[in-house]
C-alpha cells in the first residue's frame, strides 16, 4: 500500500521538518492551478516522471513555469538516451501516486528500491519556500528548499540538483 498523506506528515515530523497545508479542489495540470499561486506563497512547480532508454526512472522537479527541453535534458541528467514519459501504471508502481499528483514528497513510496533519481532543479532550489501536492492534488504542502532535500536523503535517494531548465542554465552563465 503507497502512504497516504497522514504516513507523510508523521514522516515529516519524525523527521522534525515543519510543513504547512492548504487543502483546495483537485488540480490536475499546472494550468489548473493557476489561483493557487496567489494564494499560497513560494515557489509552485511541476514534477515529470521519465524513463530513459536502458529503463531508468527520473523524477525531474522544476518551476510551474520552466521551460525544459525534452529532447536534450538526458545529456544534463545522466540519461541513456533520450528521455520519454513514464505511464500511469509505471508512476502507481514505482512511486504510489497517480498523474495530475506527482510530487517530489511520492518519494516517500520509494524506500525500498530507490529505483527513481530525483533531479532538482537549480533555479528552483534558489527559493526558499517550495509547494507539492502531498500525494493528492487536492492539497498543497509548503516545504523549504533545504528540507526537501533532507527529507529525499531519508528516503534513500541522493537528489541531484542541476540546471535543467532554461532558466536554470542562463542563470549559471
Amino acid at each position: 500500500m503507497p502512504a497516504a498523506r497522514d504516513d507523510l506528515m508523521a514522516f515529516f515530523k519524525d523527521l522534525g521538518i515543519e510543513v504547512s497545508t492548504v487543502d483546495h479542489q483537485p488540480v490536475f495540470t499546472v494550468a489548473e492551478s493557476g489561483d493557487l499561486h496567489d494564494r499560497i506563497p513560494g515557489g509552485h512547480t511541476k514534477n515529470l516522471f521519465v524513463k530513459d532508454k536502458k529503463g531508468r526512472l527520473f523524477l525531474i522537479v522544476a518551476l510551474h513555469d520552466a521551460e525544459i527541453d525534452l529532447k536534450k535534458v538526458h545529456q544534463i541528467i545522466g540519461a541513456q538516451g533520450r528521455v520519454s514519459f513514464g505511464n500511469a501504471d509505471l508512476l502507481m508502481e514505482v512511486l504510489g501516486v497517480e498523474p495530475g499528483s506527482v510530487t517530489p514528497f511520492s518519494l516517500i513510496n520509494d524506500r525500498e528500491e530507490n529505483r527513481v533519481i530525483p533531479v532538482f532543479d537549480a533555479a528552483m532550489m534558489q527559493h526558499e519556500v517550495l509547494n507539492y501536492h502531498p500525494l493528492k492534488n487536492d492539497a498543497t504542502t509548503a516545504i523549504s528548499a533545504d528540507d526537501l532535500l533532507k527529507f529525499a536523503r531519508a528516503c534513500g535517494h541522493d537528489p541531484k540538483v542541476l540546471a535543467v531548465s532554461e532558466e536554470a542554465k542562463a542563470a549559471a552563465l
